[in-house]
């Protein structure tokens, strides 16, 4: 053998020890030789490893794909994607809308008027036929009841800052003393009811009402303040929403211990307690108060109109009786930390979690694999595989090569899947000898600016920077055509998103003559330059990428070419999210969401979602669009939240918080041995092929997955 030999097959030779090495996996011939142990495990690859597994914390999919199988949620969609029961098995959803007594405003045909009256009148005009107002008439057929809640008096302390003097915080005292109030019970959330009701009862009936004169505040405070005060505490009307869960009963955790109602409320106030640093605290903001009813029974009182409030609920359930406080401080002191700072986010439960889902955490080897068990007493019943591993294998060649040997059951595969690399899309997609899955991701690759630094508070030069990239290259060259182009926040595949906006062009000269106009000029040497600094920054992404890694470089070259001095960083994915994304120590970086179809994302673009551990890292503030946000998750009327939605991707557009590069085609392969089993009432087994459900998940029928010893030979012709 010559010495270019040795070269060409030492690679070769050093993934074959390589895949020897890992002695727990069996190849397919060997499985087919009778030994049943691998033909119970399913073992899947990622690129990256996960960062911890409690669902309340997570912020990356390698940790969500662990989180979906230990935990169990209340809720989740079935294939039609409708939303089904999971610990819960059903839910009532109604609301509870309050108003104030208008002392002093008149009601057409009976002047000023107390409570008895306006709910005598309500009544009134609930039992008339009257067809001419249908809008009222129906908003007054969802009032199943009227009750009268008295005048009143509570007092409450707020702590204030001088507006002009440098001072300590002091003390105000609020004494309210409240009008009668109306309640309204309704049979389902009816966001149009004031705007109804003020036909029946003027309108200026509720604009009118000043709760200011029911306030007197120690020592007193100017109008501004008294006003804010007053729209805080006495609310002319008020929306209350309101979700019944009734749970299922006799559901344990992996410890034995049954789940009740007590985990749903401690999952909400684990959430808001700000000792945890929770980034889905904006998801559960709106919830004024989680009430246990009984055991099986959890009643949850929203603030506000909150149009994705069920979906919330997807959220995966916490043990009260691991995490609760007594059991932290017992941990804290066991650990020799101070109990009183001590939190869920410093628990040992992030590495070694408890939840009620098909698979029990067995073993976590940082960098290496995630190894889990099936949970024999799972309430819908165990899934087939008996294990399941999950394994770091950065590198994508020695990925496909285990694929082949066997040492993993899927290639690109995961959920959601991370899809095979674009350049063999064409290849492995159409292989015969492999189960083959595509789709469109719910989500979007993009690079993002840190706006709390220069230059980037400046808008033109982040829509300059974006400009300078050729997108259409990055999806032809480094994607293989697996991908397309996208201009916004929103899943490409609905229709939040706006089709309107197109995408930024390539124009390396227009992007010259926007930074001229934010005062970057060009020097002799060719580099950009304002006040004697030069225009530089560090563009960071994770390691173990290869499409962000190129990606990477065509940014820093396509930058430089117009006099840009960028630097880059790879990093290892842990410290990237935990120590520069948390914590927002970057310039620019290079990230993708996965996202779900529902457009609420205050989460990602409110101003109040800056601070550590929130998802809007790069510190995007813009008075309209919070406002839009707002608006976006008080609205149940599809059409105007599409309006709402088309607006906000308009603002994006002109801000460019973010340059918006494509949303990514995935193709995944599974071997073929691999399909769902189903057994009928006799207990007779049936098997069929694997099929993706409305939203492309193949995972769906996960638990009923089972890998036989022959392809069966349904599956045989593709």
């Amino acid at each position: 053998m010559t010495i270019r030999r040795v070269l060409i097959f030492a690679p070769l030779i050093l993934i074959l020890f390589l895949l020897q090495s890992y002695f727990w996996v069996p190849t397919y011939e060997q499985q087919t030789r009778g030994n049943p142990d691998r033909l119970k495990e399913y073992i899947t690859a990622s690129i990256a490893d996960a960062a911890l597994l409690n669902p309340i914390l997570l912020s990356d999919v390698a940790s969500g794909e662990i989180e979906g199988l230990v935990f169990d949620r209340l809720v989740d969609f079935d294939e039609e994607f409708r939303f089904r029961g999971r610990l819960a098995t059903s839910w009532e959803l109604y609301e509870e809308a309050y108003f104030y007594v208008n002392e002093l405003s008149s009601v057409p045909g009976l002047g000023k008027v107390g409570a008895e009256k306006i709910a005598d009148f309500i009544n009134e005009a609930k039992e008339k036929d009257d067809h001419s107002n249908p809008g009222l008439k129906a908003c007054l057929d969802t009032i199943k009841k009227i009750e009268i809640i008295p005048p009143g008096l509570f007092s409450t302390i707020r702590s204030e800052k001088h507006p002009k003097k440098n001072k300590k915080e002091t003390e105000v005292k609020i004494l309210v003393n409240t009008p009668s109030r109306i309640k309204l019970t309704l049979t389902e959330v009816n966001q149009d009811l004031f705007r109804n009701l003020v036909r029946l009862l003027g309108a200026n009936y509720f604009s009118s009402f000043s709760g200011e004169s029911y306030i007197k505040t120690e020592p007193q405070v100017e109008r501004e303040k008294l006003a804010k005060y007053a729209e805080e505490l006495l609310p002319a009307t008020e929306h209350n929403p309101i979700i019944i869960f009734n749970l299922r009963p006799n559901v344990r955790f992996h410890d034995g211990h049954i789940f009740d109602a007590n985990d749903v409320k401690f999952t909400y106030e684990a959430i808001m307690n700000p000792k945890n640093l929770s980034p889905r605290t904006a998801d559960y903001e709106p919830v004024k108060r989680v009430e246990f009813i009984d055991p099986l029974t959890v009643r949850i009182v929203y603030k506000r109109l909150y149009s994705p409030a069920l979906g919330t609920w997807g959220m995966g359930i916490l043990p009260e009786h691991i995490l609760n406080d007594r059991s932290l401080k017992k941990e804290a002191i066991h650990l020799g930390k101070d109990p009183g700072t001590f939190s869920i986010r410093q628990s040992g439960f992030n590495r070694h979690p408890i939840g009620c889902g098909p698979f029990v955490f067995r073993e976590w080897r940082s960098d290496q694999y995630i190894a889990l068990n099936r949970f024999d007493d799972y309430w819908e019943g165990p899934p087939i595989y008996e294990r399941y591993f999950f394994r770091v294998i950065p590198d994508w060649l020695t990925q496909e090569m285990e694929f082949y040997a066997g040492s993993i059951d899927s290639y690109g595969g995961g959920n959601p899947p991370s899809g095979i690399p674009p350049h063999q899309v064409e290849r492995l997609g159409n292989d015969t000898r492999y189960q083959s899955f595509s789709g469109t991701r719910l989500g979007y690759t993009y690079i993002g600016y840190n706006m709390r630094r220069k230059p980037f508070d400046d808008p033109r030069v982040r829509r300059a920077l974006g400009m300078a990239i050729d997108v259409d290259k990055i999806i032809k060259y480094v994607l293989h055509n697996q991908g397309e182009r996208i201009t916004g926040p929103f899943v490409k595949q609905t229709d939040f998103y706006n089709p309107g906006i197109q995408p930024l062009p390539y124009d390396p000269e227009g992007a010259l003559r926007l930074l001229k106009e934010a005062g970057w000029i060009r020097n002799k040497g060719g580099w950009l330059g304002k006040n004697g600094k030069r225009l530089q920054f560090t563009l960071i992404t994770n390691s173990g990428n290869d499409i962000r890694k190129a990606i990477l470089a065509i940014a820093q070259d396509a930058w430089k070419q117009i006099g840009i001095d960028v630097r880059t960083d790879l990093l290892e994915w842990s410290v990237f999210i935990q120590e520069r994304v948390d914590k927002a120590d970057f310039d620019a970086l290079i990230l993708g969401w996965s996202m779900g179809i529902d457009p609420d994302l205050y989460q990602i673009w409110h101003s109040s979602q800056t601070n550590p551990h929130q998802l809007n890292f790069v510190a995007f503030r813009n008075k309209e669009a919070d406002d839009l946000i707002i608006k976006i998750r008080q609205e149940y009327d599809h059409g105007k939240q599409v309006e709402y939605c088309h607006r906000f991707h308009e603002i994006m557009a002109v801000e460019q918080p973010y340059t918006f590069l494509y949303v990514h085609r995935w193709t995944a392969i599974l071997d073929k041995r691999i399909v769902i089993k189903e057994v009928d009432n006799k207990g007779s087994p049936a098997y069929k092929k694997i099929k993706p459900i409305k939203t492309g998940d193949y995972y769906f029928y996960f638990n009923k997955w089972i890998k036989r010893i022959e392809v069966p030979s349904f599956a045989l012709d593709g």
